[in-house]
């Protein structure tokens, strides 16, 4: 496939690296934002309200449309392209994050409108996150690149947008407070937008069935598309076998973020910084794994790197937090996991590409993924309301306890021996074998 593939022009048998690093740098610019917000927003929200409720309301009101709508609009991915959907949603996003501030200062914030503009991020934000994914293979191809290296180094961009995101959003908020880190936040969104709209090559990012429309062939209607995506992705048991595990971690990894971690820097007196200390650390260390993974892809045993990464990534964090350990302590566990955590995404979206023809990526990846992120709009609420109910430590001890029985028992079952095998019967015609971030089973460690 790669032998073919054309050059920006439209010339074959020419290689370019611009078309991949065109969409990661878009990656990288938009994810970055994305995590500067997410240590801003839930102390802007936790400072100014005071309440652990109403940061679990605000983080459930921007996720649960980023799930809705992502599951939806895969077949519009696929029939529109996903070029024009990324710029498009990006620069929305940017809108909608820049009216926060914005409406702050004017004091017109109440928080019903606070909940409404973070939905509408949430919104717009979960199209434009599948349809860079789903250019990554594209990328790969134009750039000859092996499509295990391509998405390896997909899982590394995210990996360092979780690094310099949350430094970046702890050190904002701590120094400028936390309208500043969701300007910046807008900013990412909008040079993203420009990066895809511009960067990329003339004839990159287009609907894989345009050449069947343009045959003569009719199109099938939206319906026909999304049922067709899901009739595919309910044959193939080990991709809903890693939904299913991978849904209960989101929740779990959900209820962290935008719950436990800010109540535990309130009450441990570490404050903001230590929010973007301890991802930084967690990010840095994720990168690590994610280059070996990329390096090393076609010479790992997926099955046994995988659990290992997540009895790494899991169950610890949520641990320390209850163990009144001091801060280089912390930082230590959460090193460690970021290691493990950084090898899951690029065997999640190895199994994702081997497994789905082309045509069909954009509305299995966004069926997929929003099924594994079902949970995640009710992570934070439910963390929140427990939270209030009983205390910190006791949910940060049995949420860890059920990351690793999660992760631990769904192991057991028989569809995983598959994993090791490269493809069922939609396989790609590719280079070798794997990939990497918030494609359609993505965890969010």
């Amino acid at each position: 496939m790669t032998e073919n593939a054309p050059d920006p022009d439209g010339v074959p048998g020419k290689r370019s690296l611009r078309p991949l690093g065109g969409v990661l740098a878009a990656m990288a610019v938009s994810l970055s934002g994305t995590r500067i917000s997410a240590v801003a927003l839930p102390w802007f929200v936790l400072v100014t309200t005071g309440s652990a409720t109403q940061t679990g309301l605000v983080a459930f009101c921007e996720m649960t449309p980023y799930v809705v709508v992502k599951a939806f609009t895969g077949p519009l991915v696929d029939r529109i392209g996903p070029r024009v959907v990324s710029w498009t949603t990006d620069l929305a996003s940017a809108t909608a994050a820049a009216a926060v501030p914005l409406l702050h200062a004017l004091h017109l914030l109440s928080f019903p409108l606070l909940l409404v503009l973070v939905a509408m991020i949430g919104a717009v934000r979960g199209p434009g996150d599948l349809a860079k994914e789903v250019m990554v293979p594209e990328a790969a191809e134009r750039g000859r690149v092996p499509l295990e290296r391509a998405t390896g180094l997909s899982g590394v961009t995210e990996r360092l947008a979780s690094t310099v995101g949350p430094a970046a959003g702890g050190s904002l908020v701590a120094l400028l407070g936390p309208l500043t880190g969701l300007v910046v936040n807008a900013g990412c969104f909008a040079f993203g937008s420009v990066i895809i709209a511009l960067a990329l090559p003339r004839g990159m990012g287009h609907a894989v069935e345009e050449a069947a429309s343009q045959a003569g062939e009719t199109g099938s209607g939206y319906w026909r598309r999304f049922g067709e995506g899901f009739t595919f992705l309910r044959s193939e048991p080990l991709l809903l076998t890693v939904i299913v595990m991978v849904g209960i971690t989101n929740l779990l990894d959900a209820a962290f973020a935008t719950v436990l971690m800010p109540v535990w820097a309130k009450e441990s007196g570490n404050g903001p910084t230590a929010i973007g200390l301890t991802g930084s650390v967690m990010g840095a260390a994720a990168v690590g794994g994610s280059v070996i993974a990329a390096v090393a892809a076609q010479r790992l045993p997926r099955r046994a790197v995988f659990f290992t990464g997540f009895l790494l990534a899991g169950a610890p964090r949520f641990l320390i937090l209850a163990s009144d350990a001091p801060l280089g302590a912390v930082l230590a566990v959460f090193a460690i996991s970021g290691f493990g955590s950084g090898f899951l995404n690029p065997v999640l979206g190895a199994i994702l590409f081997e497994r789905v023809p082309r045509r069909m990526l954009g509305r299995v990846n966004a069926l997929g993924d929003s099924l594994a992120w079902a949970g995640i709009p009710l992570g934070g609420l439910l963390a929140g309301a427990a939270v209030a109910a009983v205390g910190l430590v006791p949910v940060v001890l049995a949420s860890g306890a059920a990351y690793f029985l999660t992760t631990n028992l769904t192991g057991l079952r028989p569809e995983w021996r598959e994993m090791g095998r490269p493809g069922g019967r939609g396989v790609l015609k590719r280079p070798p074998e794997e990939d990497a971030p918030q494609t359609s089973v993505n965890a969010t460690t």
